[in-house]
């Protein structure tokens, strides 16, 4: 009997967010991303997933782009 597997709603839905961590360098800006967040469904509040915990700089939560390889250029 195959097992079927749990996925969770924010394994299926793409982020309303994605997770910056953003260090200022003299005057330049370096963008990491560090993870995602999504809406609840009451609308009330979000769940914000870390892969990394930075211990510097800022987080920034910004939409994500509809094109992925731009969000990569972007962020360079």
């Amino acid at each position: 009997m195959a097992r079927k597997e749990k996925t969770t709603e924010q394994e299926t839905n793409a982020p309303n967010y994605i997770a910056w961590h953003v260090v200022q360098k003299g005057e330049k800006s370096f963008w990491n991303k560090i993870g995602a967040s999504w809406h609840h469904k009451d609308g009330k509040g979000q769940t914000l997933q870390l892969e990394v915990v930075p211990i510097n700089g800022r987080i920034v939560l910004r939409e994500p782009l509809e094109n992925p390889q731009a969000e990569k250029e972007s962020a360079a």
